[in-house]
This record gives C-alpha cells, structure tokens and sequence, in this order.
C-alpha cells in the first residue's frame, strides 16, 4: 500500500466508514488535533522523563490512537471504534494521586518551564487542551456520534501531564518558577 493516495489532493478526506468530507470539517481538526498530542508525547518521551512517566506516555500514545479511530468514524458504535470510556480515566487519575505524593503542595502558579521533559510535557498539555476544546465543539455540533467520555478523558490527560511535568523538574532537581502574580506585574509597569 502507498503512503500517498492523490485522493486528498483538493482538500478532502475520507472518514472510516463514512463520507468525504472537508479537511477542515470539525472531525479532522479533533483527530488531527489528537495525532499532533500524541505527537507531543512521543517528543517528550525522547527528552528523557524517566521510565515510569515513559512508561505511562506509552500507554496513553496507544490510548489516543484509540481516540483517534472513534473520532474519524461517523458512527463508532456500528464499526467498533468507541472503546475509551470512565476506566481510562479513573487510571488517569490514579497515577495523578500517586505522582502527586511526591511533590511539594503547589501554592502558586507555575511557569511552564524547566528541563527538557518538562517543558515537553507542558507544551503537550497545551496541545491536549487544545484537543479536548476539539472535542468539545465536535459534541455540541447537530448529528455528531462523540462519546462525551472522550472530552473527560483530554480534561483529566491535561491534569496528568501538569503533574508529570512538575515531576520531572523535581526529580531533576530542576526548582519550579513561580508566577509574580498581578500586583508584581502592575508595580513593574510604574
């Protein structure tokens, strides 16, 4: 099979299982907006954050392939596409928890910056909420097939890799720079 098909070449693509349709139509943007995530991760991955958290990327760069599939599906029920829901989550979650018991409590806003991985991981979480944003106009269009599971699943990613970031500036014992806030900003203005 070749990588090329010439069947895009005027700005159209072909759903799984269903129409052509605009390379700018709100599925595309959501799962091309998931493949540059995943993307992101692969980025982060090879800055070096430690096997655990490379480990955890891993499983969430299959996870969003998953997300993928359902998304450039019109009806992924019928084609068997729909398989991310609460469970993913909830795993999500627990590794937040556990990450997060090895940090100090965070009393201000951050900067995202750091080491290499860190900021990969912060640039990764920008991209994820960009997704989820995706998602969430692709849910609210007229005739859409979109598990509302999937937006959870992006808000909840987005929360993990802020704390994998934090944890990889930690473990390198790179310190966090905290944001100077408002006043500070308003003072430096005078």
């Amino acid at each position: 099979m070749k990588i090329y098909t010439r069947t895009g070449d005027r700005g159209s693509t072909g759903l799984f299982g269903g129409p052509r349709v605009s390379k700018d139509d709100a599925r595309i943007e959501a799962y091309g907006t998931v493949d540059e995530l995943n993307a992101a991760l692969g980025v982060a991955r090879n800055a070096g954050v430690g096997e655990i958290i490379d480990s955890q990327l891993e499983q969430i760069q299959h996870e969003l392939f998953a997300m993928g599939a359902e998304l450039a599906t019109p009806d992924p029920e019928k084609h068997g596409t729909r398989v991310l829901g609460a469970p993913h989550t909830e795993r999500l979650e627990q590794w937040i928890d556990g990450h997060e018991k090895g940090l100090d409590p965070l009393t201000h806003f951050i900067l995202p910056s750091g080491n290499r991985g860190a900021c990969a991981l912060h640039l990764a979480r920008g991209i994820c909420r960009r997704a989820e944003r995706r998602i969430v106009t692709l849910c609210q269009l007229p005739d859409q097939s979109v598990s509302d599971e999937l937006a959870v699943y992006l808000n909840r990613l987005s929360d993990l890799l802020f704390v994998l970031s934090r944890v990889a500036n930690a473990t390198a014992g790179d310190r966090e720079v905290t944001w100077i806030g408002l006043e500070a900003l308003r003072e430096a203005k005078k």
